[in-house]
């Protein structure tokens, strides 16, 4: 197994290192998705959106309206009017 890692110059210890950077940074694609998933929206289409804008579109998914009718808190009779 060692020769594998050897002929491309990637020792063990740096696989680790690179799969926790790649995290950091598809982090807010990865929060961005989710987040328009749970809202009704489509996930890859967030996910992309949020490499040109990735802060922006965390925030504009939290200010638009949910998609999901029924995650939504349904008022008593008594409260709406």
């Amino acid at each position: 197994m060692n020769f594998i890692f050897a002929a491309k110059n990637v020792s063990m210890p740096e696989i680790p290192l690179l799969i926790f950077a790649l995290g950091i940074l598809l982090s807010p694609q990865i929060i961005a998705g989710l987040l328009a998933k749970n809202q009704g929206r489509k996930f890859w289409f967030w996910f992309l959106i949020s490499f040109l804008i990735p802060v922006i579109s965390i925030i504009i998914l939290l200010c638009i309206e949910d998609k999901n009718p029924d995650k939504r808190i349904q008022l008593a009779d008594h409260v709406k009017r």
